[in-house]
């Protein structure tokens, strides 16, 4: 008899972890303050929205892609990468590298690999947990583009934590 009721017991506790939300069932991870990211925290895939400054809106993008971070060889406190998005008429590649220091992010873009196209700064949100980068990306000085100064949002795809 007291089997059946240990039985009824944990058949009960699993009916109502299944019933809560996930965020309930566990609790919420420590995030870290943005002034202590470090560039490791950026490895990984992120996804992309970008948007004119003066118009438009991060609901209805200019262009949206994918950022892939991984170590730099070269530089141990930076992180190099690849840039896929969207843009008018053709998708755009790009190597990219950069840092994050005190909470600011900063970004150079290189379709060739030798000269610099755009340049991105910004910060982590303090709400995004490490999880969110915000800012603007704008041509690099002396570059003549059609691209306007754009706004942009990082947001760390789901399973790279």
């Amino acid at each position: 008899m007291k089997r059946r009721q240990h039985h009824g017991i944990a058949t009960a506790a699993l009916a109502i972890a299944f019933a809560l939300p996930t965020s309930a069932q566990t609790p919420a991870a420590a995030c870290t303050p943005p002034a202590d990211m470090v560039p490791a925290q950026l490895y990984g895939l992120w996804q992309l929205v970008l948007w004119p400054q003066t118009s438009g809106s991060e609901a209805a993008p200019a262009s949206t892609g994918a950022l892939l971070f991984e170590r730099h060889p070269e530089y141990p406190g930076s992180v190099r990468g690849s840039l896929k998005r969207t843009t008018p008429g053709n998708d755009r590649q790009a190597l990219v590298s950069g840092d994050v220091t005190s909470g600011e992010f900063n970004l150079d873009e290189s379709a060739d690999g030798v000269t610099m196209d755009a340049v991105w700064e910004g910060n982590v949100t303090p709400s995004g947990c490490g999880q969110e980068l915000r800012g603007i990306r704008r041509p690099a000085e002396g570059r003549t583009t059609l691209e306007p100064v754009m706004n942009f949002v990082l947001k760390k795809a789901p399973g790279w934590r």
